[in-house]
């Protein structure tokens, strides 16, 4: 997620065709490319339009320079949305996410070069698509949890179908991953070296995605995150969050007792929410139904003290300390939002 102002003396989103590869970058870059409703809805005019064009075979998700895919959505909106109580965020939410289901379901191959950071909305982008390519520099997270918010943009959907509960811990730690973390997570498919992108969009124009990653992925490096999942599987069982930290902060392994930290260090009311949101999204029919209930829980939260708290710690006044509201996840009620995770 970032806040950098954007360049406006460029489009947003560059919208183009090379050969019969429909191409949208989001030319952000000096924001890592963060989304906006702007670009939001020019993204989703480029797919409608290219659908039903014979002469578009494959559609490019991309970002503009070397940083990243998308560092997430705008906060400074969200931040507005909370403190002022205005729908601002639900309007941007609602296409959001109307743009992550139109990738997952779009009628001809989409790829995603996932290189760089990719967070937050970065994920909804490009996590649904056909065809999803990471790199040696990727860095994928969903943050949310640090800035009293929950993973949505399908997060949920996915991280719940992530083997046993690496998408748990990922989702209340607000860690990152790695591109062999990635593909171990089912977040994504391939790993192609970040030297071979000009080749691979150069080759997409002409050929078949399936056929282009073939000849230009790598076996990607043994997955760390998967290598712990151990432990993370029977910390992290259950529905509980006290019980899961505890049992997190009484294992002999270190990197368990770091992650109870950095639980404890996150909003309560965001990482109770978030494993509530998990749990649910892993019986939901569809990815449908699952963004429709990140767009009922995003929607609480606007009147939810910690998402502006969160945001003003991280970005407006850069304190990094947010004083939460409960304090501790011993204190969360959960009976202003249980129904929508029931």
């Amino acid at each position: 997620m970032n806040t950098a102002p954007p360049d406006t003396s460029a489009p947003t989103v560059l919208v183009e065709r090379r050969g019969r590869l429909g191409v949208v970058t989001l030319n952000r870059p000096r924001a890592i490319n963060a989304l906006d409703l702007a670009m939001v809805r020019i993204a989703q005019a480029a797919l409608d339009g290219w659908a039903a064009d014979d002469s578009v075979s494959t559609v490019l998700v991309t970002g503009a320079g070397d940083r990243g895919l998308c560092a997430g959505g705008d906060l400074q909106g969200m931040y507005r949305s909370a403190r002022d109580g205005t729908d601002e965020s639900v309007e941007f939410w609602r296409e959001e996410y109307r743009l992550d289901h139109a990738i997952a379901t779009y009628p001809k191959p989409v790829v995603a070069l996932m290189d760089g950071i990719v967070l937050g909305g970065g994920v909804g982008v490009s996590a649904h698509a056909s065809h999803r390519v990471v790199t040696e520099r990727t860095s994928v997270g969903m943050p949310e949890t640090r800035i009293g918010f929950v993973p949505d943009v399908g997060g949920p959907w996915l991280l719940s179908r992530a083997p046993g509960e690496l998408g748990t811990h990922l989702a209340l730690t607000a860690s990152n991953a790695d591109g062999s973390d990635t593909i171990a997570l089912g977040m994504a498919d391939v790993l192609v070296p970040s030297e071979r992108l000009p080749e691979l969009e150069t080759a997409l124009e002409t050929e078949a995605p399936d056929d282009v990653l073939a000849r230009l992925s790598v076996a990607p490096p043994a997955s760390a995150l998967l290598a712990r999942r151990a432990w993370v599987d029977e910390a992290y069982a259950g529905d509980d969050v006290l019980a899961i930290v505890a049992r997190l902060r009484n294992s002999d392994v270190d990197e368990a007792r770091a992650a109870a930290d950095e639980i404890e260090a996150r909003s309560p009311t965001a990482v109770t929410m978030t494993l509530a949101a998990l749990r649910r999204a892993a019986s939901l029919p569809d990815l449908r139904a699952a963004l429709d209930q990140d767009l009922a829980v995003s929607t609480h939260l606007l009147g939810v003290p910690d998402m502006a708290e969160g945001i003003r710690a991280q970005v407006i006044d850069k304190d990094r300390s947010p004083r939460w509201d409960p304090a501790t996840l011993a204190d969360v009620d959960p009976s202003p939002w249980a129904h929508l995770l029931t």
